[in-house]
C-alpha cells in the first residue's frame, strides 16, 4: 500500500506578491491548471493500491486545505501543524500516524510542478526498492546549470536505481556547470519514497530528539472537525530540519531514482514560472491583462488593472491590487529580502492580499481612512459566520445581492437586496446566507480601532479561537 503524504506548509515567499504567508503559492490558481495542491492531489491517485492522502499544513491554512479537498471530492487525514518545522517532522508525524500498518510513504511537496504520468513510473520501479528497506530520493536529469536547487551525486547502481554517493547544496554557477557536466549529479526534487519504519528507524539513530518529541506530539493530537491538530506547546520545542540534513545525508540506506522528462520544476521563482509558461514571439510570458511593445523575454502579470510595458527586456513585473514587483529576471530569487522588510515593518502585504478568503467565504477592503473602512463580503450558501461582538467599532451592512439572515442583538431579522442594518459598538451579532445563491453585501466599519483582533467570538461552528482566522 502506498500512502501519499503531501507537505503543504511552505510560504512561497519568493513568488510575492502573488503568494503571501496566509495564501502561499501552493493553494493559488494558476490558469488553466488548477492549484499545484489540487495538482499535487491529483498525482497522488494515478497510482494503484494508493491510500488516501495524508497532508500536512499549517493550521492557518487549515480551511483552504479542506476547500480545495472537497472541491475534488477526496477525502484524506489533514494535520495541522501549529508552527512549522520543515519537512522532516513533517514527515515523521506521517509515518507515526500510520506506523501500524507500514505502508510506504510518498512524500511530496505541494507546490511542484510534475508529469504525473512520468512520476507514476519513477515511483513503480522505486518500490522494489523502498520494500528492502531504503529511502528512495527521486532525481531530476539538469537541464543546465541551476544554483537554485540542491543536487545528488549518483553511486553505485541499484535495480532500477542507484546509491546516492552525496548530497550537494545549492551550487555557484560554475559548480553547478561541472556538476552537470559530469553526467553524475542530478537535481535533488524534495520527493520521497520510503516504509514508515525505515524513515523513523533512521531518524531514531540520527535525530533521537526530533523523534522523541514527534512522538509525543501524535499522541496528544485531538480531533477537531475534519483537522488533526498537533498540541501547540510539545510541538514547538521539537527541532526544525529537511528530511535531507536530519535523515538523507546521513543515512547508507539512501538510494534514487531518475525522473525522466518529468517536466519537474518547484516553482520557487519568478523565473522559474517564467521557463514553465507560454512564450510568445518574443519570449514574453503575458498572464492576465497586458499590453507590450519592444518587450524580450519578460514576465507581465496583472491582476487588477492593465498592466503596459515598452523597450524593456528580461524583467518580471507582477500588479497585484495593492502591491507591484518589478524585478530583474536574474535577482528574482532576491525577492525574499522585500518580504523580510515587510515582516520587519509588520506590514500586513507580507501575510494577506487585499482579497481575504475565510472557511465561509472571502472579504476585500474597499477603501480605508483614519475611523472608517468598507468592505466587500461575500458569503457561501448555507454558511455562517461568528456569533461574536467588537469593543471598539460599529459595523453597517447593506445587502448587494443574496438574502442576509442577521442576529443583531435580541433581534433576528432577514435582509434582501438594497436593505441594510446598523451593529452598534458592543453588540453581539451573527451574519449568515440561508440560501442558495452567494450573499454579497458592502460593510462599513466606523471606530477608533479596526483592527481583526477585536473580535470577541461567542461560538462558531469552525472551531475558531481568536482572530478571525
Amino acid at each position: 500500500m502506498i500512502q501519499p503524504v503531501i507537505l503543504a506548509g511552505g510560504k512561497g515567499s519568493r513568488l510575492w506578491p502573488l503568494s503571501r504567508e496566509l495564501y502561499p503559492k501552493q493553494y493559488i490558481t494558476f490558469p488553466g491548471e488548477g492549484t499545484l495542491f489540487e495538482q499535487t492531489l491529483l498525482r497522488s491517485k494515478l497510482f494503484d493500491q494508493v491510500a488516501e492522502p495524508v497532508v500536512v499544513c499549517n493550521v492557518e491554512h487549515r480551511f483552504l486545505v479542506a476547500e480545495q479537498l472537497q472541491r475534488l471530492n477526496i477525502t484524506g487525514r489533514i494535520i495541522l501543524e501549529p508552527v512549522g518545522r520543515n519537512t522532516a517532522p513533517a514527515a515523521a508525524i506521517s509515518a507515526l500516524m500510520c506506523q501500524d500498518e507500514d505502508p510506504v510513504l510518498l512524500v511530496m511537496p505541494a507546490d511542484h510542478k510534475l508529469d504525473g504520468g512520468v512520476l507514476n513510473e519513477a515511483v513503480e520501479a522505486a518500490l522494489p526498492l523502498a520494500e528492502e528497506g531504503y529511502l528512495v530520493a527521486f532525481g531530476i536529469d539538469p537541464e543546465k546549470p541551476e544554483t537554485g536547487y540542491g543536487y545528488l551525486q549518483k553511486g553505485q547502481p541499484l535495480q532500477d536505481g542507484f546509491k546516492v554517493d552525496a548530497f550537494a547544496e545549492k551550487p555557484t554557477y560554475e559548480l553547478a556547470r561541472q556538476y552537470v557536466d559530469s553526467g553524475d549529479y542530478f537535481w535533488n526534487s524534495g520527493i520521497f519514497l520510503f516504509k514508515a519504519s525505515a524513515y523513523l528507524d533512521e531518524l531514531k539513530k540520527f535525530a533521537p530528539e526530533m523523534y522523541s518529541v514527534c512522538a509525543d506530539a501524535v499522541a496528544g493530537v485531538v480531533s477537531d472537525l475534519d483537522f488533526m491538530r498537533l498540541p501547540h506547546d510539545v510541538f514547538a520545542s521539537c527541532p526544525s530540519d529537511s528530511i535531507d540534513y536530519a535523515v538523507m545525508e546521513k543515512t547508507d540506506k539512501c538510494a534514487m531514482v531518475v525522473l525522466e522528462n518529468s517536466g519537474w520544476s518547484d516553482l520557487g521563482s519568478w523565473s522559474a514560472i517564467y521557463e514553465t509558461g507560454t512564450k510568445d514571439a518574443n519570449g514574453n510570458v503575458c498572464q492576465g491583462e497586458v499590453l507590450v511593445d519592444g518587450v524580450k523575454n519578460c514576465y507581465l502579470h496583472s491582476e487588477s488593472r492593465l498592466v503596459s510595458a515598452v523597450g524593456v527586456e528580461d524583467l518580471v513585473i507582477v500588479e497585484t491590487p495593492d502591491a507591484i514587483l518589478v524585478a530583474k529576471k536574474s535577482q528574482a530569487q532576491n525577492v525574499k529580502s522585500i518580504v523580510n522588510t515587510l515582516c520587519e515593518n509588520k506590514d500586513e502585504k507580507a501575510l494577506l492580499h487585499r482579497k481575504v478568503y475565510r472557511p465561509w467565504g472571502s472579504y476585500e477592503g474597499t477603501d480605508k481612512d483614519e475611523r472608517f473602512q468598507v468592505k466587500r463580503i461575500v458569503v457561501k450558501p448555507g454558511h455562517v459566520l461568528s456569533l461574536q461582538k467588537h469593543h471598539h467599532r460599529a459595523e453597517h451592512w447593506i445587502v448587494v445581492s443574496g438574502t442576509a439572515k442577521i442576529t443583531n442583538g435580541d433581534k433576528e431579522v432577514l435582509l434582501t437586496e438594497d436593505q441594510s442594518m446598523y451593529i452598534p459598538v458592543g453588540t453581539v451579532h451573527r451574519l449568515e446566507n440561508p440560501g442558495c445563491i452567494p450573499l454579497q453585501l458592502i460593510e462599513i466599519q466606523t471606530g477608533s480601532y479596526l483592527g481583526e483582533d477585536d473580535i470577541v467570538r461567542l461560538d462558531d461552528v469552525y472551531g475558531r479561537n481568536g482572530i478571525d482566522t
